[in-house]
């Protein structure tokens, strides 16, 4: 497949920032660590989330987790139908020099998923509860470097997925407020 000559050279010049951000892991306990926040951002983090939500405020926790959950589907739907149809190979695949310290879930890495799902969820619990915004943010960002870091995407996949995260968000509370106004 011929890229566009703008296209190639973003490629070229994101490698280079994934192949310095990669080398990071070299050492065990920054591996570890992102390792471990992109293992609990495959769902882990924002299941016990929910599940936190509903013990500790009743059905106002499963309304919000109601909210969450309808968030996610949503977003799997929109990620899965990019990344078949843009089909970007992952930055390990395209450069032997960049390592997959974990293994991915899927074979394409446009958008990011995880920080798709990190960003959307990061701001609808946020606005049912406020006070998780600083733990929700710090593990967020760390969920989106760690998918560079790590050497499963590229930095423009983080950014769009960042960016799809907050529209999908900001569009999911609209329509969750204009439902609880007709209620």
């Amino acid at each position: 497949m011929n890229r566009p000559p703008w296209l190639e050279r973003l490629a070229a010049g994101e490698s280079g920032w994934c192949l310095r951000a990669n080398r990071v892991c070299r050492g065990g306990h920054l591996r570890a660590y992102f390792a471990a926040i992109s293992r609990l951002g495959d769902g882990v983090f924002w299941y016990g989330l929910m599940a936190a939500m509903i013990v500790v405020d009743g059905f106002d926790g499963l309304v919000a987790s109601a909210h969450l959950a309808a968030t996610g589907v949503i977003a799997l739907t929109m990620y899965k139908l990019l990344k078949r149809w843009t089909r970007r190979p992952r930055p390990f695949a395209s450069d032997r020099r960049i390592r997959a310290w974990v293994a991915p879930l899927d074979e394409f890495s446009f958008p990011s998923g995880h920080t798709l799902h990190a960003v959307a969820f990061s701001l609808v619990a946020t606005a049912h509860y406020p006070a998780l915004g600083w733990l929700l943010a710090s593990f967020t960002a760390s969920v989106a470097a760690s998918r560079v870091v790590l050497g499963l995407h590229y930095p423009s996949d983080v950014l769009a997925a960042s960016a799809i995260g907050v529209v999908l968000a900001m569009l999911s509370l609209r329509l969750g407020s204009a439902l609880s106004m007709l209620a």
